[in-house]
């Protein structure tokens, strides 16, 4: 494909910004009800632009996650597509399979252990997740876009009570542990295919 290379680093590119700065490229210039480029759209098409981060921020803040995140995906999941023997398919293009087949019962069972792998990563480092909703909603409005992390941020150093914030990152360390422990039995089961 021609520009492969170009494309690749655009596809890259958002896995090297950092969280606040991603989450403030995202409040401030694309989903800002008042000049934000989304808000630009729908007044072209004469549609009432909407407050993201105030009618749906945990929608608001997923998005600004999964456009960070997408890159890693991508790197996994091409290096795994591209692992892919061509004879394979080019034997099921001789058998007539089409290409909903072949994507069905070739492509996807080959990507399955890279398609396990990200989902175990993201999840992991889903956990996490801070950064963006400081910079973008504060947890709001009310706790609607608030996470364990955020949670234990409040508790700790907005409420002064060290010991509910200690206590729920040990909850959030037990529930990191419990996630990991089943998705690492899934790549397991995965692996053994």
């Amino acid at each position: 494909m021609f520009g492969q290379g170009i494309v690749r680093i655009l596809v890259i590119s958002p896995f090297f910004v950092m969280p606040p700065v991603a989450a403030l490229i995202w409040k401030n210039m694309i989903m800002h009800p008042g000049y934000g480029v989304l808000a630009d759209l729908a007044r072209f098409f004469g549609v009432q632009p909407i407050d993201w981060f105030a009618q749906y921020p945990l929608f608001a803040v997923i998005i600004i996650v999964a456009w960070q995140w997408l890159p890693f995906a991508t790197l996994i999941l091409l290096t795994a597509l591209q692992s892919l023997d061509s004879e394979q398919r080019e034997a099921a293009e001789m058998d007539g399979a089409n290409f909903f087949n072949r994507f069905i019962y070739l492509t996807l069972p080959h990507l399955s252990r890279a398609i396990t792998v990200v989902i175990l990563i993201q999840t992991i480092f889903l956990l996490g997740i801070y950064a963006e909703i400081l910079v973008t909603t504060n947890g709001g409005p009310g706790y609607a876009s608030t996470n364990l992390t955020f949670l234990i941020y409040r508790t700790a150093r907005l409420g002064y009570d060290v010991g509910g914030g200690a206590a729920g990152g040990i909850i959030a360390v037990v529930l990191a542990n419990i996630v990991a422990f089943f998705l690492m039995r899934a790549v397991g089961k995965n692996l053994d295919k």
